[in-house]
């Protein structure tokens, strides 16, 4: 296994969050990022699923570094909504300077209707690693839940303080990072990435 893994990501919660869970899992490698990489490619997310746009930022990710990198694509998909934002979560509002608030009050004004029992969701991520050498992996995990008609929590990023997961009486974004790297969507889809990788 490679000394160092670039991770396609210059969201810092997002950092925080795959560098504890690898670090968790025992993976010791260096943990770089796109930032480390001065002219790296900005990929436009073209795919129409999870899995696709994680292997496009991998891929192209590694193809500049030399090194091997590992992406995601995650996203809220609401039963109501037909699965969406889904692919769309991060920029399912518009472009702001407050997008999590924004997309997430868009969700709830969507599903302001929506009657309780009928307001099921699914916290989705592809998680993918790419290797210079052509080895690429490609994983899923997901996390089923409700969604709540106002928010709760300032934990966690996103979706998070609308998201209760099943089993749990408390949004994602009112768990401790302990609790919610034990269950999410995430770490779940890392969890196999990791377990692949250093087989």
């Amino acid at each position: 296994m490679s000394d160092s893994i670039v991770l396609a990501t210059r969201n810092a919660h997002k950092l925080q969050e795959l560098d504890r869970i690898l670090k968790n899992a025992g993976v010791d490698v260096e943990l770089l990022t796109v930032d480390h990489f001065p002219g790296a490619p900005e990929v436009d997310e073209t795919e129409d699923s999870f899995e696709g746009n994680a292997l496009l930022k991998a891929r192209a990710l590694a193809t500049f570094t030399g090194i091997p990198a590992i992406a995601d694509d995650s996203g809220l998909c609401v039963d109501a909504l037909n699965g969406s934002p889904g692919i769309l979560s991060a920029r399912w509002s518009g472009a702001s300077e407050n997008v999590d608030v924004e997309n997430m009050n868009l969700v709830l004004a969507q599903t302001a209707d929506t009657p309780e029992g009928e307001r099921g969701a699914q916290f989705v991520c592809a998680a993918a690693y790419v290797n210079p050498d052509g080895t690429e992996i490609v994983v899923r995990g997901t996390v089923e839940g409700q969604l709540l008609t106002a928010p709760r929590g300032t934990n966690g990023f996103g979706y998070d303080p609308i998201f209760v997961p099943n089993g749990f009486d408390i949004t994602t974004a009112e768990m401790t990072s302990e609790q919610k790297d034990s269950m999410s969507h995430r770490s779940q889809a890392l969890a196999k990435l990791v377990a692949q990788i250093t087989q």
